[in-house]
């Protein structure tokens, strides 16, 4: 049999991939902006091609200008690649969406409650590759159960991670691991008409409980039984006042917790410090600090379902954090930061319906124009096996 020339293969597989997009991705290149001047790309194709060079290759914006250029797909600059990196903000978000309708399975609606803006936060370091590259520390905000990328800040990695470098609306909810876990940024949250529901240690945001005295994290959680969920009443002391709050919690599987451990035990060995007991056995459980107080509204389950769902998005990316590699890009720019960010999440969610599809078995080897949505799929949007 004769084999297929790289060029005829390369059409092949991006034949494939048109295939796992939402229906009018191409008329919406034009309409959200991110065609609106043709200049350099032929279509919606070539300039979506040219992106994923960047986004998922990890190439320089220099470097995907010369590649586009050979590869016969675009002539344009380094300059002219992140002005259209730029506008395809809105377009990168409206195929994610699309993509999450129609390959993902997504957490159910009703956790996410009416009029409220639920946020996941976090903060990564991005090392450019090379000698001139240089290292930031990205803060962003994505938006669930959309996937929306709503805020972007990036800073020197001298900057911590802290809830007060978002701009917070009345009635938004935030959901943060434990980095955030600070009584300022819990603050800055609640003074702005929001709500936080963020991951706990021992140690980070000091508690009180109803008459003022400490409270005490690890006895509480040492009385809960397998599968049982804990929902105890605190609050948060600073120089204002004090912030009404409750603590959510739920005991590991053996075999979660002792992952959870071995890691602490590696990370303990590899900075040469010793590992307090406590920090172990607090290994086997998940706690969440809330601003939630109504429990009938918010059962503590659904907090930390809620927390669950923060969680598998970032497991999600941490996966293909090897494939999603970085490339050069004025990240000090907002614009620039927020467009990288959503076209990030768009090849990771593209990544995702790939595999997606793979699963349900195609005797061809690619879905046809009515496989959408043929089969439920018998995972979450992880991997992660279950708890």
């Amino acid at each position: 049999m004769e084999q297929r020339s790289g060029i005829e293969g390369q059409q092949e597989d991006w034949s494939v991939i048109e295939r796992m997009l939402p229906p009018g991705w191409r008329e919406k290149a034009r309409e959200l902006g991110a065609l609106k001047r043709r200049r350099g790309f032929v279509d919606a194709a070539a300039l979506l091609r040219v992106l994923l060079i960047h986004l998922v290759d990890g190439c320089s914006l220099r470097e995907t200008a010369v590649r586009a250029r050979e590869g016969g797909l675009a002539s344009v600059s380094d300059v002219a690649l992140l002005k259209r990196l730029k506008w395809s903000h809105a377009w990168f978000r409206w195929m994610a969406d699309g993509l999450m309708q129609q390959w993902i399975s997504v957490l159910p609606q009703d956790l996410w409650g009416e009029r409220r803006r639920i946020r996941m936060v976090d903060g990564s370091i991005i090392s450019e590759p090379g000698a001139t590259g240089s290292t930031w520390r990205l803060h962003y905000s994505i938006s669930l159960p959309s996937l929306y990328c709503d805020e972007v800040e990036v800073t020197t990695p001298k900057v911590g991670e802290s809830l007060k470098r978002f701009h917070i609306q009345d009635g938004d909810l935030l959901v943060a691991d434990r980095g955030f876990a600070h009584r300022k940024g819990v603050r800055h949250v609640v003074d702005a008409g929001g709500d936080v529901a963020v991951r706990l240690n021992l140690t980070n945001l000091p508690l009180v409980d109803e008459e003022g005295k400490a409270f005490s994290l690890l006895d509480h959680i040492r009385t809960l039984s397998a599968a049982a969920v804990g929902d105890w009443p605190v609050r948060v002391e600073d120089e204002k006042g004090l912030i009404e709050g409750r603590v959510c919690a739920i005991k590991k599987s053996r075999h979660a917790a002792e992952l959870a451990r071995e890691r602490i035990r590696r990370e303990a060995a590899k900075k040469k410090r010793a590992t307090r007991p406590e920090t172990l056995e607090a290994c086997g459980y998940i706690f969440v600090f809330t601003t939630l107080t109504d429990g009938e509204k918010w059962p503590a389950a659904t907090v930390l379902e809620m927390y669950r769902g923060r969680w598998q998005v970032e497991l999600a990316f941490k996966r293909l954090k090897s494939l999603l590699a970085v490339g050069h890009l004025k990240k000090t720019d907002p614009e620039g930061g927020k467009a990288w960010v959503q076209g990030k999440l768009f090849a990771a969610l593209l990544i995702e319906a790939l595999i997606s599809a793979g699963e349900r078995f195609f005797p061809w080897g690619y879905p046809g124009e009515r496989s959408r949505n043929a089969l439920p799929l018998a995972r979450d949007f992880s991997h992660a096996p279950p708890a």
